[in-house]
């Protein structure tokens, strides 16, 4: 960014990952390395109760980051436990704790008020990925045989309810309502998160003056 300043041009960061965008801004708190022996045990609790179950043990520890997980969010319950054994303090309370100030941007949270229309814009989207080749992808990525659904890339959304469609032969349409539904539930979870962050200038990016709204406010 710096370099690009120095040229004379403005940058802008644009994405939907949001704790990439908060670890711009703010920075990151040092968590602890995945433990081995911490995951293996969770697991085989997880196995014993169910995830729902351990999000439960997970609320009675860390009542901040239970509240923003879904109780089958198997990864985030996982790392927000492990972090805890091995710490001793809630997930939450060191994400909070920074020692670097908060970096001066101007900051554009686009949240359509249209949920109706998001919903018809994921859909969409979502098909437009299929017809692109999406399925081909899935497929060569099974191929390669180092690669299962439980790694954490793969547990993304679409590429999980694909996978699971692929080798076990479900009925399509089953497959795409999962793959909407779980895209759904993620612009959710970024939607609640863009509305945490109270600095910065909302824009409904379906309004017909969105893009006006924007320029006027990075330039």
């Amino acid at each position: 960014m710096a370099g690009i300043r120095a040229r004379g041009k403005l940058p802008l960061v644009v994405g939907g990952t949001m704790l990439y965008a908060k670890a711009l801004r703010e920075g990151l708190s040092a968590l602890p390395s995945a433990d081995r022996e911490v995951r293996a045990r969770i697991e085989a609790r997880a196995r014993e109760i169910g995830w729902p179950g351990l999000h439960a043990e997970l609320a009675r520890v860390d009542p901040a980051t239970a509240q923003r997980l879904p109780p089958n969010d198997s990864q985030r319950i996982q790392r927000a436990l492990e972090v805890f054994e091995l710490t001793g303090v809630p997930m939450s309370a060191l994400l909070a704790a920074t020692d670097r100030p908060p970096l001066a941007l101007a900051t554009i949270a686009l949240l359509p008020h249209d949920r109706a229309e998001l919903h018809r814009r994921i859909e969409q989207r979502f098909d437009a990925m299929l017809a692109a080749g999406f399925f081909d992808e899935v497929r060569a990525l099974m191929a390669r045989g180092d690669l299962n659904p439980d790694l954490p890339a793969l547990r993304a959304v679409g590429y999980r309810q694909a996978w699971e469609h692929l080798a076990r032969a479900t009925p399509f349409a089953q497959f795409h309502a999962a793959a909407i539904a779980a895209t759904r539930q993620l612009a959710k979870r970024q939607i609640t998160w863009l509305r945490s962050m109270k600095d910065a200038a909302v824009v409904d990016p379906f309004a017909p003056d969105a893009f006006a709204r924007v320029k006027a406010i990075v330039i």
